[in-house]
């Protein structure tokens, strides 16, 4: 078997920047990617790298049974990052991402049953162990979605367990923080308040704006996925934190002053139902492979800040 890995999702935010990360790396000789793009999919997002005679893309959904086999076939590695994501969209309409995030990742594993690969990384998020109001979740501390989103994360948790135990297909988890930096479509916090504060608009933030997330730069994130592929065994779960704890209100603020905008531009709206106030995990077991990000986080915030302002044309 070639050094071949399968990445679906390829076309979205995390995707896109692991395809960067790898290809610079230089480690796998095929690189299949696979992405169904809707709507936070996005070709431009693989526009520096879609060219190299590495690179597959094959345009298909994941829930699709044939185009999952033609994407598999002959992988040594598959990544799973194909998701739907955006918790409002799930509080709104689930039935995108039960169809994507439990469904989709079922037709991966079924496919994964009758290609073998030699590792199946699924890639979850820390909303799956809900709200943490005191300490940090381990990878053992239970799981309390509070969304339809994080409840379909569960549940495609759930499905790779079952089948590393039934089917003996080789799983692991990797249950990243919030991850940020270039290329995140702009229903997220930061493209979506740089893009309205440059076109003028105010910054509209829940509640009192004092819910809090670590924020983790996407490139960290891939660093931590690659070593996971690599020393990573079968049954594993590894949480991936930067300890960057923020406010909500606190990340506004600063978006503002990065911009040079005054604070007048924040509006205070009504709260979304069930807003988990604080996520925090416990990273031990990754810095044990001997990963720690390496990205300052007041670097790489005005970095992306700066970047998502010239891309919606108020780069100062």
């Amino acid at each position: 078997m070639t050094n071949k890995i399968l990445i679906t999702g390829a076309a979205g935010f995390i995707g896109s920047n692991f395809v960067r990360y790898i290809l610079a790396e230089g480690d796998y000789d095929e690189i299949v990617v696979l992405d169904a793009l809707t709507y936070a999919g996005n070709m431009d997002n693989l526009e520096d790298a879609i060219d190299d005679p590495r690179l597959t893309f094959i345009r298909g959904d994941i829930a699709d049974a044939e185009m999952a086999f033609k994407a598999m076939d002959g992988c040594r590695y598959v990544v799973n990052f194909a998701a739907e994501t955006h918790v409002d969209r799930s509080l709104s309409a689930a039935n995108p991402f039960l169809h994507t995030n439990i469904m989709g990742t079922y037709v991966l594993l079924e496919t994964a049953r009758k290609t073998r690969p030699e590792k199946f990384l699924h890639i979850s998020t820390d909303e799956v162990y809900g709200p943490m109001l005191n300490g940090s979740a381990t990878e053992d501390s239970p799981l309390r979605p509070s969304s339809p989103y994080s409840a379909s994360k569960v549940s495609a948790d759930a499905l790779c367990n079952a089948y590393r135990v039934s089917f003996d297909v080789p799983t692991l988890l990797a249950r990243p923080a919030n991850n940020y930096g270039p290329y995140q479509y702009p229903e997220k916090l930061i493209p979506f308040f740089v893009k309205r504060a440059v076109a003028g608009e105010s910054l509209p933030v829940y509640g009192d704006g004092r819910q809090q997330r670590d924020w983790l730069h996407v490139l960290d994130n891939c660093r931590a996925i690659k070593l996971i592929i690599e020393k990573g065994k079968p049954g594993d779960i590894y949480n991936i934190g930067a300890d960057n704890h923020h406010q909500n209100i606190d990340i506004t603020r600063k978006i503002l002053k990065i911009l040079g905008l005054p604070e007048s531009r924040i509006e205070f709206v009504t709260d979304r139902p069930g807003h988990d106030f604080r996520y925090a995990i416990d990273s031990t077991r990754i810095k044990s492979l001997g990963w720690e990000p390496q990205i300052p986080f007041e670097d790489g915030f005005a970095d992306t800040v700066n970047w998502f302002a010239g891309r919606f044309g108020g780069a100062l």
